[in-house]
Order: C-alpha cells, then sequence, then structure tokens
C-alpha cells in the first residue's frame, strides 16, 4: 500500500505491551493516513474504546493483564461495530479459530509484515464504510415507512394499521395483505418489516406478475450451475438472499401452481431447492404475499391451491380502497400538494373547496397511486395558488354512483326559480338521518356511500351528529 495523507482518517487503537510494536505500528498506520490512539493493556484498551470510539483495535492476544480474547469479547458485546484484527507472536491454531468465532476480523502473525497489514487494514475498514451505508440506508428506510407516515384518519384505515403494529412485532412467518390495487399493500408489508426484530435484515420484493412465468422459480429459488442452457454458474434466489429477513411475493395470485406446491413446502419447513438442486437450504424468513385478486374465487376456478391459502391466511390484512376512507382523500390530497410543492420548488397553497369536492365524489378505481398522480399532474402544470376542478382531469362517468336497484326513485323536479344541487345533496343527507334516526351506518347504506363520506358531508353541512352505531 502506498503511503498517502489523503486516506479518510480513520481512527485505530493499537493494544500491544511492546513499546517498539506501539512505535513502530503508529508510525506506519499515520503514513497510511490514519489516526492513532495506543493502549499497553487490557484495561486501559476498554477505556480508549468507550473514550475515542476507534473504527478499528489491531489487538494482541497477549497482554500483561487481561487475555487479548477476553478483551476482544468484552468490545464485541458492548461496541459490536468495531472491526478487531488480532495479533500473536504464538501462531496458536486454537486462538485464531477462537478469535474469528467471537468476532475477529482476521487475525495476523507476528513479526508484522506491513504490506500485508496495510492491506488487511484497508479491507477492513472498507468493511467498516460498507456496514455504516447499509445502517444509513435502513435507518432511512426505517423512517420513511414509519406508521405515522400512513396519511389518514378514517376508521377502516386506523383498524388496519393498528393491526399491522401488533404483526409487526410477532412471531407470524406468513402475512397476506389483500386489496384492490394502489391501496399501499407494497408500503404496508415494508412498515411491518422495518419495525419488526427483522428490521436489520434483508426486505426482498418480486413481483409475481411482472416476470416471465419460467422465470419466475429461478428468481424465487435460484438455480445451480447447469440447471438449464444459460445456467453457467450457481446462483442464489430472493429466499436464499433474504434469509433472516422479508421476503413480498407481490400479486401472488399470478404464480404458476407448480410454484405454489415448492412456496407451500418453504412456509411449512422453511427449506426448499434450487432449480437444478438435490440439496435442502435452510432459511429463516418472514414471508408477507399479496394480492389484488380474490384468491377464493381463484381457488374456486382451480387457479390457486387451497392448502396454500389456507397457510398465508392466518394472518390476513384487507386494506380498504380509498372510495370507502372518506376525508382521507383530502388529507392524502394536501399531503401530496405538500409533497410535490417540496419536490417542484412550488408554492401551490392547496385544492380549491371545488376541487377537494371532486375529489371526494370520485370513485378512485387505482386508489391512493391514481390519486398521487393526479395530484402530481396537477402540480406540474398549475401555475396558480390553487388547484381548481379544471386540473383534475376525471371522468365523471366514474364518479361515485349509486348500486342498481329495483326500487323506483322519486319524481324530483328543479323549480322554477330553481336551487343549488348542493342543498338537494344536504336535503338527501339529512332525510337519510331521520330516517335512520341518527344512526350513521344505516344512513350511509341508505345513501350507498361509506360511513366515512356521510360523516364528512354532515360535516361539509354543519348537520348534527348523533352516532348510535
Amino acid at each position: 500500500m502506498n503511503e498517502v495523507n489523503d486516506v479518510p482518517k480513520h481512527k485505530i487503537l493499537i493494544v500491544d505491551d511492546e513499546d517498539l510494536i506501539r512505535w513502530s505500528l503508529r508510525q506506519k498506520i499515520t503514513n497510511w493516513g490514519y489516526q492513532v490512539v495506543e493502549a499497553p493493556d487490557g484495561k486501559s484498551a476498554l477505556e480508549l474504546v468507550e473514550k475515542e470510539e476507534p473504527d478499528l483495535m489491531l489487538l494482541d492476544i497477549r497482554l500483561p493483564d487481561l487475555n487479548g480474547l477476553d478483551v476482544l469479547r468484552a468490545v464485541k458485546e458492548k461496541y459490536p461495530r468495531v472491526v478487531i484484527i488480532m495479533m500473536t507472536a504464538y501462531g496458536i491454531l486454537e486462538d485464531a479459530v477462537t478469535a474469528l468465532r467471537l468476532g475477529a476480523y482476521d487475525f495476523v502473525a507476528k513479526p508484522l509484515e506491513f504490506e500485508e497489514l496495510s492491506v488487511t487494514v484497508g479491507n477492513a475498514l472498507e468493511a467498516v464504510k460498507l456496514r455504516q451505508e447499509i445502517r444509513h440506508f435502513r435507518e432511512r428506510d426505517k423512517k420513511l415507512f414509519d406508521f405515522r407516515n400512513i396519511v389518514g384518519q378514517s376508521k377502516a384505515l386506523s383498524d388496519a394499521i393498528e393491526m399491522v403494529k401488533k404483526i409487526a412485532l410477532s412471531p407470524a412467518t406468513t402475512i397476506l395483505l389483500q386489496g384492490e390495487s394502489g391501496t399501499g399493500k407494497d408500503l404496508f408489508a415494508k412498515a411491518i418489516h422495518y419495525h419488526s426484530s427483522r428490521g436489520e435484515r434483508p426486505f426482498l420484493a418480486i413481483n409475481c406478475a411482472a416476470l416471465p412465468e419460467n422465470l419466475v422459480e429461478s428468481e424465487v429459488f435460484g438455480y445451480e450451475k447447469g440447471a438449464f442452457t444459460d445456467a453457467r454458474q450457481q446462483k442464489k434466489g430472493m429466499m436464499e438472499l433474504a434469509d433472516g429477513g422479508t421476503i413480498l411475493l407481490d400479486e401472488i395470485g399470478e404464480m404458476q401452481l407448480g410454484l405454489q406446491a415448492k412456496l407451500l413446502r418453504v412456509l411449512e419447513e422453511q427449506t426448499f431447492k434450487r432449480v437444478g438442486g438435490v440439496q435442502d437450504i435452510s432459511v429463516d424468513l418472514r414471508v408477507i404475499a399479496s394480492s389484488n385478486r380474490d384468491l377464493k374465487t381463484m381457488i374456486d376456478e382451480g387457479k390457486f391451491r387451497q392448502d396454500l391459502f389456507y397457510r398465508l391466511n392466518v394472518i390476513s390484512i384487507d386494506l380498504p380502497p380509498l372510495r370507502d376512507r372518506g376525508a382521507d382523500v383530502k388529507l392524502l390530497a394536501r399531503h401530496y400538494v405538500q409533497h410535490y410543492n417540496r419536490k417542484f420548488r412550488k408554492k401551490i397553497e392547496g385544492l380549491t373547496p371545488e376541487a377537494e369536492s371532486m375529489l371526494m365524489e370520485y370513485h378512485w378505481p387505482g386508489n391512493v397511486r391514481e390519486l398521487k398522480n393526479l395530484i402530481e399532474r396537477a402540480m406540474i402544470l398549475g401555475d396558480g395558488p390553487q388547484i381548481d376542478p379544471s386540473a383534475l382531469p376525471i371522468n365523471p362517468g366514474t364518479r361515485i354512483a349509486a348500486a342498481p336497484s329495483t326500487a323506483k326513485l322519486p319524481e324530483l323536479s328543479i323549480p322554477d326559480q330553481g336551487t343549488s344541487l348542493e342543498r338537494v345533496e344536504e336535503e338527501l343527507v339529512r332525510q337519510a338521518l331521520t330516517r335512520a334516526r341518527g344512526n350513521q351506518t344505516r344512513a350511509a347504506k341508505l345513501l350507498d356511500i361509506s360511513r366515512d363520506a356521510l360523516r364528512y358531508k354532515m360535516k361539509k353541512f354543519h348537520l348534527e351528529e348523533r352516532v348510535q352505531d
């Protein structure tokens, strides 16, 4: 290794009872561009680890007061992020094996070969850098997928969040998320992972609908060299790479029946074979499956295995569609306006009351994803202080409509002097509440809207809330 002075200033603690060795190591390591602190014995080494927080220790295995292995064990228990390289003049194989088992990064023999040591130290500190980056991204993801970042106050959403919080902390290894496309299944899966004991381990997702049928198996389970024409070397699958963490099987209803049988075995035994392999591979996984299709109907159609469904359905969460979340539509719209204000460096104040009313009446077939895209478009194209209905290209044909009914509608007529559509709506809400004697659930059914939508309209028209359900 060339002696340069522009290497990042990592801090290295040298622990050795021989002054000459510490001096020579200090000279070399300083020339390599690192900071150096020294300790002549085990006790002072432990004190310096707490005080100086070194990135790496060069630790002699023979010290005057403590055994180097005992120092290694104590540091790893309290400061597991410190990288430790053991040094010894004795070259005892048993000590090397023990040190590596206790968490040492490597083992070097005295007299030291400084060129070899420089490579070992460089590799060890590169590992430190990679671990720091991984930790940074994991901490970022944990904040990004915090439950508090799931926008909404409706009862349907709150119930789903409370259930997911309990599941995240549970030992459950199979979870089924069901809901329409765009309801946030991927977001909830990541929230479960990052707030569980597996949050420091990998989270991997595979979309069963996005990959060709013949590739799904090799992506999920991996393959052995020579398993098929293009298998020139062994490849680990996502099940293996996610060991200790979580794997999301998105749109599991699209998975072929043969692969479903293999998945069932993984869920029951936590073992599988790579494609073309004969050896069982054991894994510790939490499997989250998601689907926007009715799996029970698919079972009746012979497209989904009943035994796999029952294995997945031990813990099932149904995510509510946006049209059933009432005033959450406005909250989400306002949230995305602020989000895109920051992203696009704009200062749009929000939506006009007419625009918000239009959003509340829309059916949202694409759910939250559709709303997000709609607001993004309006923010890109809009120049005014607020987003008005003209900036929202919503097809009136997909607004929330009453379900088909055989009951004859009362004949309605507009008075000669005209009237307001909102006044008609207010009167219908008032009549529904009166007929239901204040029971909001029954009143919402009479109007064929969700209870959250009813509450939004009651607040809008300043009607008294009399919750009797």
